[in-house]
């Protein structure tokens, strides 16, 4: 009797198939189509979960700046002053702080600009 991998191949298309479902026309259909199209979309995942990573501290900066700019400070010297001060929020949860909480997020803020007036007296001016 010949033998042949027909369950092994059988599973081996199913997932496949299973994995492309959603995906247009030949590209959930066809075997040849539907790897090349999954080889490709596992690059595009591997490369965006990077990705997202990048856009969301983004994302989180021009928050804290919008925010800060309120209160008479820059971003970057807002960033310096939380360093001088000793305050390790991260800018994850120094955004949802000026989005949520506006109250604690001025506290810091003026505990920032103290930080940031001390240091500056502390420091004599280079001339």
């Amino acid at each position: 009797m010949r033998t042949t991998i027909g369950h092994a191949r059988r599973q081996s298309k199913k997932r496949l198939f299973k994995a492309a479902k959603g995906f247009r026309g030949a590209r959930s259909k066809k075997l040849r189509t539907v790897k090349e199209t999954l080889l490709r979309a596992g690059a595009f995942a591997f490369r965006d979960r990077r990705t997202k990573k990048r856009e969301f501290r983004k994302l989180w900066i021009i928050r804290i700046n919008a925010a800060v700019h309120q209160h008479g400070l820059r971003y970057s010297v807002f960033m310096h002053g939380m360093k001088l001060a000793g305050l390790e929020l991260d800018r994850k949860t120094l955004s949802e702080l000026a989005i949520r909480d506006p109250e604690g997020f001025k506290a810091i803020v003026d505990q920032v600009k103290l930080t940031l007036a001390h240091h500056a007296e502390a420091v004599p001016a280079a001339s």
